[in-house]
């Protein structure tokens, strides 16, 4: 699905998301998991840590965002 990235600083295993589609005309839902992801706006990227949970959240929204 992505490629995973490690932090110079730790141990953990981080994705970067970008947000570039709106989630205007989508599931409600949809628009509630990137908000909870951090994303803020089209073309905004965030970090997020690679866990089962944060996979499922992208696996969601999926046709929204773009991971790396």
């Amino acid at each position: 699905m992505a490629r995973r990235h490690k932090r110079t600083d730790g141990d953990a295993l981080r994705v970067k998301v970008t947000l570039v589609k709106s989630t205007i005309g989508f599931n409600k839902n949809q628009a509630k998991v990137v908000e909870s992801m951090g994303l803020r706006r089209i073309g905004h990227s965030v970090e997020l840590p690679d866990t089962p949970a944060t996979r499922g959240m992208i696996l969601k929204v999926r046709h929204l965002v773009t991971v790396e």
